[in-house]
């Protein structure tokens, strides 16, 4: 792996991080909703699912993902889904100050991370990303352990930073609120959000 294929990487890391999607839709709404610590924990999922497409790609696995199209497509379908509700189970959430205590839905970091490994596993431009567009300037087959090891910590150094970066301005925007309507309001705000994220994640090809 050659330093200007690393840098082309690095560019094409960014541009996939930050370009508005399911993955920066679902933190942001996460962090607005509660807090920036439980955005982590969907920021962790968002990252182990690339990183799973990559060895996907690395190892000659592309092939099979094409293959098996039908179940790609369930998975899609059942991640819109999965986000859908958690959109609509944020709208419902009770509305709580920030500087009260998170409640238990906000706690549970396990599904959070659930969360955003679902996300990325039913994401179709991640899927074309890894699967489609990253062998035309990296070859995969030629790849040493340590190149492959260096291509996951650009993966994790540039989707997390971009993806803390996210969570953290939406969280600090939530502070704003300070009263229990405006609180109702940005919980539906997000939850319309995550919503919106499982729809165009359920209708892309």
């Amino acid at each position: 792996m050659t330093l200007y294929s690393a840098f082309g990487f690095v560019v094409a890391m960014l541009i996939l991080a930050a370009s508005p999607g399911p993955g920066v839709f679902a933190t942001t709404a996460r962090a607005m909703a509660s807090g920036f610590r439980p955005a982590l924990a969907v920021i962790w999922g968002i990252v182990l699912g690339d990183i799973i497409f990559l060895l996907f790609a690395a190892f000659g696995l592309s092939m099979v993902a094409r293959v098996l199209g039908n179940l790609f497509f369930l998975v899609k379908i059942c991640g819109g889904a999965y986000l859908v509700y958690l959109g609509v189970k944020i709208w419902l959430q009770k509305p709580e100050l920030a500087q009260g205590h998170q409640n238990s839905a906000s706690r549970s970091t396990c599904g959070n991370f659930a969360s955003g490994l679902v996300i990325t596993l039913s994401n179709p431009k991640v899927i074309l990303f890894y699967c489609g567009f990253l062998p035309t300037f990296l070859d995969l087959s030629a790849l040493t352990v340590i190149d492959l090891a260096l291509v996951v910590a650009i993966i994790t150094t540039v989707l997390s930073g971009v993806l803390i970066t996210y969570a953290y301005l939406a969280s600090h925007a939530r502070r704003i609120f300070t009263n229990e309507r405006s609180v109702k309001r940005l919980n539906r705000t997000a939850g319309g959000v995550m919503v919106a994220a499982g729809v165009a994640i359920a209708a892309r090809s």
